[in-house]
């Protein structure tokens, strides 16, 4: 078909008046909330261009408000009541960044019922009250959308709903906490033990004054959970991911992994597995060696990254900075340009993003004994040539193939949190079955000579 070029000439018809801008009630002007009004002022052109329409603050409900003028300035009513934000009459799109899942979830299903979208960093609200509020957002035809509420600036949501959408994903891994990275960075890199790295994260505002959430797993599992339903069509399942935090660790596994070709990264994986032996979604949280040339293993200090294996796409990685004000500010301010180019009109499932995929049987999700996978193992003993003995014994009587040993003894002054004189075996298995792992270690622990619990991390290979 030829067109005239002078049908594209500018039609002489009245032009169309400017949309309105979309309005926006702010819960919580901390950290996230400042970042996200200063990003809408600073680049208020740029937006309204990319959005089809202005986008501008109308409400903002902080605890303290005197700190919020010194943000906000006078321009925007200010409240210290979350329900008057939820609700408000003036307002198109509700900001929850003030985190938590307690009130949190009231003030969300609050606005939701209102008929108010809701744009939310809080990845605890959605792994723990997900189900209730998506099914909340479609009974009242309104987008519930979160891409800041896992892996700050990088828009993994958007790739695994809209980029990705063609694919059956194999499985997705990710370094979806920035505290743990960290510190895992620290003490891989500086030779520092645990307690000493945790500090540094704290001095440098990295991990909280309890850094709980973060160092034992349950901030990435509640990320974890969101991914898992959205890339694998399952309902969202916190209670069944299997976690483990970064506690256990010390700087000998830093230096033992580095000698056997890798370092350690806390993961979040969600595996699907269809062979032989199981059917089924790994769902798991826990630190990992990585092949120290892999590029998930070159992600350092507080940044995320995410890969995921598609059968169409192959193999993807987003990077990018897991945490911060205006990072995450972000991620924030393009949800609320995908909700402004719903221009009024009914949302489709742009915010149902969790819900489970109607076409197509959600796996279940496999119990921690049916992962198959190589396995990193230090036992602490009393004479290395005894302990070799025994954990290779016990290990070839469970079925776990071996494929590497070391003997790690630790000269004066030790290394990181050890104490000098201290003597490990290590080894490096073959793929092996959990469940004959566990079996194997049970057996070391009752074996004269083992001086305290053995440490076991899993082996990734991401390919």
């Amino acid at each position: 078909m030829y067109l005239d070029p002078q049908s594209l000439a500018p039609s002489s018809s009245p032009a169309t008046p400017a949309p309105r801008p979309l309005r926006v009630g702010m819960i919580g002007i901390g950290t996230v909330g400042a970042g996200t009004f200063r990003v809408l002022a600073r680049n208020q052109a740029e937006i309204a261009a990319r959005a089809g329409r202005g986008i501008e603050v109308v409400v903002v409900c902080a605890r303290n408000l005197a700190r919020a003028v010194d943000v906000v300035g006078t321009g925007v009513a200010l409240t210290n009541d979350p329900l008057l934000v939820a609700t408000h009459p003036d307002v198109d799109v509700v900001v929850e960044v003030a985190g938590g899942s307690g009130p949190a979830r009231d003030w969300v299903l609050a606005a939701l019922r209102a008929g108010r979208h809701v744009v939310t960093a809080n990845k605890a609200l959605l792994a723990e009250h997900g189900t209730e509020i998506f099914a909340a957002a479609r009974q009242h035809g309104v987008v519930v959308a979160y891409e800041a509420a896992v892996a700050g600036s990088i828009p993994i949501i958007k790739a695994l709903r809209e980029g990705l959408t063609a694919n059956r994903i194999e499985w997705l891994a990710g370094i979806i906490n920035g505290t743990t990275n960290f510190i895992l960075s620290r003490m891989a890199d500086a030779g520092l033990g645990f307690a000493e790295a945790l500090a540094q994260a704290q001095a440098l505002g990295y991990a909280e004054a309890d850094p709980t959430f973060d160092i034992e797993g349950i901030d990435a599992a509640h990320k974890l959970t969101l991914l898992a339903a959205l890339a694998h069509g399952v309902p969202l399942q916190l209670h069944k991911v299997h976690v483990e935090g970064i506690t256990q660790l010390q700087a000998i596994d830093m230096v033992c992994a580095e000698r056997l070709g890798y370092r350690i990264k806390l993961l979040g994986v969600a595996r699907r597995r269809d062979d032989a032996l199981a059917q089924g979604l790994e769902l798991r949280v826990h630190p990992a060696l990585l092949p120290a040339t892999h590029l998930m293993a070159q992600v350092n200090g507080s940044m995320n990254a995410v890969m995921v294996q598609g059968d169409a796409a192959g193999s993807t990685l987003y990077c990018g900075a897991g945490a911060g004000s205006e990072q995450t500010a972000s991620a924030v301010i393009a949800d609320l340009v995908d909700v402004a180019r719903l221009a009024g009109g009914a949302p489709t499932q742009h915010g149902v993003h969790a819900q489970p995929i109607a076409a197509a049987p959600a796996p279940a999700v496999l119990p921690m004994a049916a992962t198959r996978t190589r396995y990193y193992l230090r036992v602490p003993v009393a004479d290395a040539a005894q302990g070799c003995a025994q954990v290779t014994q016990a290990l070839a009587d469970c079925g776990v193939p071996l494929q590497t040993l070391l003997q790690h003894h630790e000269g004066p002054g030790g290394v990181g949190d050890l104490r000098a004189g201290q003597r490990h075996v290590v080894v490096l298995t073959q793929v092996a079955l959990e469940a004959d792992v566990d079996r194997a270690l049970a057996r070391v622990a009752g074996a004269a000579g083992v001086h305290g619990a053995a440490v076991r991390l899993r082996v990734e290979l991401l390919a």
